[in-house]
């Protein structure tokens, strides 16, 4: 199987006034001819102007060397020697310039080729692999603590000496003798759907959850980067260092001509303005540009330069994420995102990305559609309010007339143990598009038209305490609320499994059938039939929904309240962010022969379960409509929960 690659990068100050992280990624040609690539992540050290000028001048240094003696027989070997260049460089330099002395850098690099990725590292910075939904650190750690945890993995533990910080360096690039390199003689073997992310220390900021949710999260590399330094910059940690990662999709290569297709498609079918970033034919010819440069900062020979790390700031590199590009050789498409690649005379061709969905000038639904909020009783085991109510003045056009036939008919059904099932809101039959014509999210394409019966679904998620009350009746494990109140918020903690199972007791105890909705009828609850990126309109806006970056000043580590934004056109709460919620339908990569009935769709990967809806823990793109994730489904985590439906007779 052929693999390609995509790449991205991205970098933040942090809490810093300066940067000291530099990267590049630089474009190759293997021996076959076939496109691969070098990343290149240096992470400074030595003061404001110093750390500067020691990773700017490692990275050229060691880019330089890999460029000149590639394509090889060993990358191994010139990974390096390439190492040991950019050490001798920092070197001659604190020679010629002695108030350089104490200047240095951590780095970590790869070359990716036909599918297999060699790296260098010295110190702290990090390869990491994501696969499968778990987070494995690829590359050494030559930091004092990896160091003991070495030692304990081998089975020789050794006693932490006092004083001695865990995050002390034992190994960087300094211009003296190197005490350690990672540089494995063989080549680690990739597969398609791997993402390698390679940083700076800065990134530990993010447990490793977090990296992977937002790895998850993120299609895109360039969306994963930025999504990453997002993440880093919200979690507002005092003296927060300098933060650079360069992201790697590794890619089937018919998956990406697929994609190519799929863009195709989308340029005749979307009748949206799209805007395409401007790319000069000087930035896009690799011969008119030289080799990329480095900035000199200014320096004195009177500067006082600490040995210690500190951090960084955006004047000292390097790549303006400006536009993507594809360098397309032999047949085969090799994906940047940033400045133009060197090495190469091919031709180069600006990537278009479609963002903009069809229909921006649709009917708009009402901001405020109003429910009632106490139900009359009709029976002992039914009650229903069909008493509509005046609905709410719209902001700009009136309500199509199935939302405002909707507000006000709700469900709620008593248990037989006592108490009362979740207030459900009627949903009216319908049809809708499902999925988006967005290139770069193929598992939401095909876009496709589903026709939906009227089916009730619960207002707002489902709570800790509504959750309870079937885990006690059923002797199951009462899942931690983490100091959240079990009244006000939604039940997380819970598998895929142990969602089916209350719905199943719910049947049971109200003689009515609920369970999980399939995944047209949540695309078509939450979007309320509207082709819109979200449900109040096409664009992010602020305070709508919780989520890690939503403008809201609600805690990100945790979900809140429920009911706490404002009702989608249907009545239903929190359909946007807070907790994702389970759905029925097993995973499937994408649309191709999905069902034209808002059925469940089984077969495909029972093993995970579709995810929608987004949650407090996620970037704001996560809380599309169109957005779809997998999770295990017998696994529970942290940020999903459960909306039910019950069929209406």
């Amino acid at each position: 199987m052929a693999l390609e690659f995509e790449l991205a990068g991205s970098q933040i100050d942090g809490a810093r006034d300066y940067q000291e992280d530099a990267f590049l990624i630089t474009h190759l040609t293997d021996a076959n001819g076939k496109p691969s690539a070098l990343v290149v992540i240096a992470d400074g050290m030595g003061g404001h102007a110093a750390g500067n000028v020691a990773s700017n001048m490692a990275v050229q240094a060691f880019n330089k060397h890999v460029s000149a003696n590639y394509p090889t027989e060993n990358p191994s070997e010139i990974l390096k020697e390439a190492v040991n260049k950019a050490n001798f460089s920092i070197k001659e330099t604190v020679a010629e310039t002695p108030a350089l002395s104490g200047m240095g850098c951590t780095m970590v690099a790869a070359i990716l080729e036909d599918g297999k990725m060699w790296w260098a590292s010295v110190g702290d910075s990090h390869c990491y692999l994501v696969r499968d939904r778990e987070l494995t650190k690829k590359n050494a750690d030559h930091s004092y603590g990896g160091f003991l945890d070495r030692m304990e993995a081998d089975g020789t533990p050794v006693e932490a000496e006092p004083g001695l910080s865990r995050n002390m360096l034992m190994s960087a690039i300094t211009g003296e003798d190197i005490n350690e390199i990672d540089v494995p003689a063989n080549p680690f073997e990739l597969q398609a759907d791997d993402r390698i992310i390679l940083c700076s220390d800065g990134l530990d900021t993010l447990s490793a959850g977090k990296i992977i949710q937002y790895s998850e999260w993120s299609e895109a590399t360039k969306e994963c980067a930025d999504a990453l330094m997002t993440a880093v910059e919200e979690a507002n940690m005092p003296r927060q260092d300098n933060t650079t990662a360069v992201v790697v999709n590794v890619k089937d290569t018919a998956e990406a001509a697929a994609v190519a297709e799929a863009v195709t498609e989308d340029v005749l079918e979307s009748t949206a303005e799209m805007s395409v970033a401007d790319v000069s034919t000087e930035e896009l010819e690799p011969e008119s540009q030289p080799e990329q440069q480095v900035g000199q900062p200014a320096f004195s020979e009177e500067a006082t330069l600490p040995r210690e790390k500190e951090p960084k700031s955006k004047t000292g590199l390097m790549i303006g994420i400006a536009a993507a590009v594809i360098l397309v050789i032999g047949g085969i498409s090799f994906t940047m995102m940033g400045k133009k690649p060197a090495q190469t005379s091919e031709p180069i061709v600006a990537e278009q990305e479609m963002e903009a969905e069809s229909g921006a000038d649709d009917e708009q639904v009402s901001d405020e559609p109003v429910v009632d909020e106490e139900p009359v009783a009709l029976s002992e085991q039914e009650t229903v309010s069909e008493e509509p109510t005046e609905p709410a003045a719209p902001a700009a056009e009136s309500a199509p007339e199935k939302i405002a036939a909707a507000v006000g008919k709700t469900i709620q059904d008593n248990l037989k143990s006592g108490g009362k099932g979740p207030l459900m809101v009627v949903i009216p039959a319908g049809k809708f598009t499902m999925g988006s014509t967005s290139s770069k999210n193929s598992d939401e394409r095909p876009r496709h038209e589903v026709s939906v019966k009227e089916f009730a679904a619960s207002q707002y998620e489902v709570t800790f305490s509504q959750y309870d009350l079937f885990a006690k009746a059923k002797g199951k494990k009462i899942p931690d609320s983490l100091y959240l109140d079990r009244e006000t918020h939604p039940v997380i903690f819970i598998s895929w499994d142990d969602a089916y199972y209350y719905t199943k007791w719910l049947s049971e105890e109200t003689g009515q059938k609920y369970r999980l909705a399939n995944e047209a009828e949540w695309e078509y609850l939450a979007s309320t039939g509207e082709k819109s990126t979200f449900w109040w309109g096409y664009d992010e806006e602020p305070n709508r929904a919780h989520c890690f970056g939503c403008g809201t000043n609600l805690d990100p580590r945790k979900p809140t309240k429920i009911g706490s934004f404002e009702a989608n056109a249907f009545g239903l709460y929190d359909t946007s962010g807070n907790v994702a919620e389970w759905v029925h339908d097993c995973w499937h990569d994408n649309y191709k022969g999905a069902p034209e009935y808002a059925d469940a769709w089984e077969g495909g990967d029972c093993s995970y379960r579709v995810v929608r809806g987004g949650a407090y823990s996620t970037p704001p793109q996560s809380i599309r409509n169109a957005k779809r994730d997998k999770f295990k489904s017998d696994k529970a985590y942290d940020h999903i929960g459960i909306r039910v439906v019950r069929e209406v007779p």
